[in-house]
């Protein structure tokens, strides 16, 4: 299964990830880190990635998503992390990293 069924670019900036892995590590980050690289341009201003087959992540996982955050130049920039299970938001809390990217269940 790949790592990202469907990412897409909206008029306003935002890019849209769907994970389609149940566990955010080492292995499937390498497919996701390609993706990015594949659709990332100047034109994105917020990162929405959809959660919801996800339920582990890793510090490899944790690092693609820190990438992300850090391709993301403008002050009012957003990664937002949606349908996020309880595991994996625990491991977000526990860094501290729900002060940068905004979480939703």
């Amino acid at each position: 299964m790949k790592t990202v069924l469907d990412s897409r670019l909206e008029d306003n900036g935002t890019l849209t990830f769907e994970l389609g892995v149940n566990r955010l590590d080492a292995a499937s980050c390498r497919d996701f880190k390609k993706e990015i690289e594949t659709v990332w341009s100047d034109e994105i201003r917020q990162v929405e990635v959809n959660f919801d087959n996800v339920e582990f992540i890793d510090s490899s996982g944790v690092g693609a998503l820190l990438g992300v955050y850090k391709r993301l130049s403008s002050d009012s920039a957003a990664v937002r992390l949606r349908k996020v299970q309880a595991p994996v938001q625990s491991v977000i809390e526990l860094l501290r990293l729900n002060r940068i990217f905004e979480i939703s269940n």
